[in-house]
């Protein structure tokens, strides 16, 4: 899947305080841009690995956050890239992925506010293991290696929430690799489609609606595949009356008999 080219977060220098940002057009000239008064602090605050924090902590934090913005399909950094520090979403989505040497890609996790990033590798001292791209326009607060150390330093019960973090993660990486290896593309197709009814669909007169992936080849990089096998199997559940496509917009017709395909790979 082809990305735009990364033109660089636009960073305010004044903090996460800031009423504007500066940015470097591409011409050399400087614009000042008018933007809205972040909340950083309640950004932080809601951030699993900092809750707890006490008010002058989380204004430690508050005070060297600072925010990048990122276009549609922007990069955040790359796999391999050497890691400066962790992010934390305030605004918009990201999705965090992997890619092999021929392009395709798989999706590990799609993440919106209030989501930590590559807390890992700032205790390592590893690279990035995985890209990171924005979906849509997204604000994230960027806090470098040195300051987080610090703040574990001097607040050890953030180490520990951050183990604790990634231990969740390994356990839904484990069960990524559990997916891909024992069950067939129908399967996850089937698995997908009703974890995004569960998370967002719509009740109607047909059954359930749920919208698309913004494509077929971002489907099937959250479920490791092709596009063309997503977009056979699709058809095949359509023609076996499961589902009804309209554009991006599907309804589950049969509930009962998508469950029944989900089961069926257990």
């Amino acid at each position: 899947m082809q990305h735009q080219t990364p033109k660089g977060p636009r960073i305010s220098p004044h903090g996460a305080g800031a009423s504007s940002f500066v940015q470097l057009n591409w011409s050399g000239t400087i614009t000042t841009v008018p933007e809205a008064k972040f909340t950083s602090g309640q950004t932080l605050a809601k951030v699993a690995i900092f809750s707890g924090l006490a008010e002058g902590e989380l204004a430690f934090l508050t005070q060297r956050a600072v925010p990048r913005r990122y276009a549609a399909g922007e990069i955040v950094f790359s796999e391999g890239e050497p890691c400066s520090g962790l992010y934390v979403v305030e605004t918009g989505h990201v999705r965090i992925f992997k890619s092999s040497a021929n392009g395709r890609e798989q999706v590990l996790s799609i993440d919106g506010p209030g989501s930590s990033i590559a807390e890992l590798p700032v205790f390592d001292g590893g690279n990035y293991p995985a890209s990171v791209a924005a979906i849509d326009d997204a604000t994230l607060l960027f806090v470098s290696k040195q300051d987080f150390q610090s703040l574990c330093l001097a607040h050890p019960q953030v180490a520990l929430k951050v183990l604790r973090l990634v231990g969740a993660r390994l356990r839904r990486l484990v069960g990524i690799i559990e997916e891909l290896s024992f069950t067939t593309v129908r399967h996850r197709l089937a698995s997908f489609l009703l974890r995004l009814a569960e998370k967002e669909g719509k009740r109607t007169s047909e059954g359930v609606e749920i919208t698309l992936p913004v494509s077929n080849q971002e489907l099937a990089s959250q479920i490791g595949t092709v596009r063309e096998l997503v977009s056979r199997n699709l058809s095949r559940l359509q023609a076996e009356g499961m589902l009804k496509i309209d554009g991006r917009s599907l309804t589950i017709c049969n509930l009962k008999a998508l469950e029944a395909e989900r089961h069926s790979a257990e």
